[in-house]
């Protein structure tokens, strides 16, 4: 039987608690996208860059520096476990699943609930495209596209804005 493609959906985080184990490279990456998403955003992780201090500093997520524990996914909405360690992430998973939290594991494909898609945000307009990991380089052509058109929309309708307020 062929993989069927995972279906898109847009979920409304900004009032749900999102846990991030880790700090590296990919978890910081997915800190960026969900602080734009969510107000309850705690970073996991004994030691953090200045990026996320400064993340932190700002208000845009909360970081408790030390080892994972497994109390801490207690009341999560979402988990992301991007931990250096793998037998970290395959506790979180594991966790999680008990939980009923929905978990992603970057690194493991097989431990993800839901996965992260290309984003392009401009103005209040949001569009997400996915490959499934399997053509990133298609994906991003798609993403620069669609940024391009959300753009001349956005123009568009301010300029139509303006005249309507004109002719009033």
């Amino acid at each position: 039987m062929s993989e069927k493609p995972h279906f898109p959906v847009f979920l409304d985080l900004s009032e749900k608690k999102v846990i991030v184990v880790g700090a590296g490279t990919i978890a910081k990456r997915r800190i960026r996208t969900l602080a734009e998403f969510t107000y309850d955003l705690t970073v996991i992780a004994p030691e953090v860059n200045s990026e996320l201090k400064l993340m932190e500093e700002a208000g845009k997520i909360k970081i408790l520096r030390k080892h994972y524990e497994r109390d801490d996914l207690y009341g999560a909405d979402m988990v992301i476990a991007a931990a250096s360690d793998k037998k970290i992430n395959n506790d979180i998973h594991a966790a999680c699943k008990c939980l009923g939290i929905p978990v992603n594991v970057p690194d493991d494909r097989t431990k993800c609930d839901f996965f992260f898609p290309g984003l392009v945000k401009y103005g209040d307009m949001v569009a997400a495209v996915s490959s499934g990991g399997k053509s990133r380089k298609e994906s991003n052509k798609l993403l620069e596209l669609i940024g391009g058109w959300m753009k001349a929309i956005q123009e568009k309708s301010y300029v139509s804005s303006e005249r309507r307020e004109q002719e009033l």
